[in-house]
């Protein structure tokens, strides 16, 4: 066994420079059913048969595939070609049993998450976790003292059969499929992800994690997450995503809906650092009602393609969101995020920051939305943009757009790009830095104010990440 099978902390798994003793090609791994060819509404009923469904779920899907058809392709998108939904598995679910040890998994997916430090992270960290490996949840648990505050944390497939009443109000309401053509996609096909309630006035201290994992090439991932805070009450979500180096291409086409009650307060992070094989899309919307905090922080580092914008409709007067993305592009890939506010209530408020960093070709977009509805009376809302590019064969565009339709509202906009110079280089140079390791201090430095507020483990691996990314070896997802 290599000593990079046996680590499980990430910090040391990191340090490790052989990109096939880390991780290797694409997992071999069992699977009990997988779906391929074009998606029809034979697939789509396989599928819910499969997951035991209720009619009403079935009933949406449907009425979402017809919708998928029907919609036109975003005109945003671009890079996306390579991407043939006949030729990829829209459901594949591994041969394994879902699980509250990880002792009981099979060796070839257990590995998977403990060299990502899986284990680790949730005995120290979390109050609970939900894995996903391909289309389904295989690993699922939460603390028990949660279970006698009332919290629900569990796979979003048994809460459909488990809280139905529920589900109706919010799956799908907030991001519904009429949305775009891949939302109508997301919710046709949708498989894995996680539930979460938590009750009135109950404040989770610890945060509870759902990691995503993709295993293999030409396979599409479409997990949904809900999350819902009832009045008063807190919670931090973190969202892990992974994957090998693969042989081909594969889709990821995520949502996650986020409802905050009246003072209540969501916290969503993301960690994404999927594979340079993976074409990503990531729908995500809150809604937040009177008093109400929603805070994304969207870390973007992986993955070939990226296109993700959290988004907040501040619903409820004096509601509050802060919308903070970060997008790097080391390489020729391209990151297209941004974020969405929506005021549609008096004395709101809202901030987006966008940090990007572009290399070696890499290409980053910000596109953004500040919308202050009439009648949402002494709203503020600010835009925060910096680009970092890094050398002369990467760029950066920010595409603002701001709809102001109430007088009394307060927008401000501030934009600025700057390039790494020679002179920047030889000083860190002659401190006996590499030109990577120069590259990675100066986006630390530059992140650094916005991370003060996560979990001291997650940014010590998000800047072990950013090292590796401009090492010698790059990135691996």
């Amino acid at each position: 066994m290599t000593e990079a099978v046996k680590a499980t902390n990430i910090e040391e798994i990191l340090r490790y420079t052989s990109i096939d003793e880390l991780y290797g090609w694409e997992w071999e791994y069992s699977k009990e059913i997988e779906i391929r060819g074009k998606i029809t509404r034979d697939v789509i009923e396989e599928i819910s048969r499969v997951k035991k469904e209720p009619e009403w779920m079935l009933r949406l899907r449907l009425k979402a595939l017809d919708l998928f058809y029907k919609l036109p392709m975003p005109r945003w998108l671009t890079g996306i070609e390579e991407i043939d939904l006949e030729e990829l598995a829209s459901y594949v679910k591994p041969k394994v049993e879902r699980t509250q040890e990880w002792t009981d998994l099979p060796d070839e997916i257990r590995k998977a998450y403990e060299k990502l430090g899986i284990p680790e992270i949730e005995a120290r960290f979390l109050s609970g976790l939900t894995a996903v490996y391909g289309s389904e949840t295989v690993y699922s648990k939460m603390k028990e003292k949660l279970e006698g505050l009332g919290v629900i944390i569990m796979p979003m497939e048994d809460a459909v059969k488990k809280y139905p009443d529920l589900l109706k109000r919010y799956f799908a309401r907030i991001f519904p499929p009429s949305d775009h053509k891949f939302s109508a996609l997301h919710v046709a096909l949708w498989s894995g992800g996680a539930f979460v309630y938590v009750p009135k006035g109950v404040k989770i201290e610890q945060p509870i994690e759902a990691f995503f994992f993709i295993g293999g090439s030409l396979e599409g991932q479409f997990e949904h997450t809900l999350v819902v805070a009832d009045e008063g009450s807190y919670v931090h979500f973190i969202e892990g995503c992974s994957a090998p180096l693969l042989k081909r291409y594969s889709f990821h086409d995520g949502m996650v809906e986020l409802y905050a009650a009246r003072n209540a307060h969501i916290k969503f992070t993301t960690l994404q650092n999927w594979s340079r094989d993976i074409i990503n899309f990531n729908n995500k919307r809150g809604i937040a009602k009177e008093g109400a905090i929603i805070e994304w922080t969207e870390g973007s580092i992986g993955s070939k393609i990226t296109y993700t914008y959290p988004s907040t409709i501040l619903a409820g007067e004096g509601a509050k969101t802060s919308n903070i993305v970060i997008g790097l592009s080391n390489g020729p890939y391209l990151k297209d995020t941004g974020s969405k506010a929506i005021h549609a209530a008096p004395n709101t408020a809202s901030r987006i920051v966008s940090k990007s960093i572009s290399n070696n070709g890499g290409i980053n977009i910000y596109r953004g939305l500040v919308r202050i509805n009439k009648g949402a009376y002494n709203s503020i809302a600010n835009v925060e943009c910096d680009s970092l590019i890094l050398d002369d064969s990467s760029m950066a565009y920010t595409y603002p757009h701001n709809q102001i339709e109430e007088p009394t509202a307060t927008v401000s906009h501030e934009a600025k790009t700057g390039r790494l110079s020679e002179d920047q280089l030889f000083y860190l140079a002659s401190r006996g830095l590499s030109e990577g390791e120069a590259k990675s201090l100066i986006v630390i430095g530059m992140l650094k104010e916005i991370l003060s507020d996560l979990p001291l483990e997650f940014v010590s691996i998000l800047n072990r990440v950013i090292q590796l990314e401009f090492s010698e070896v790059g990135g691996v997802g």
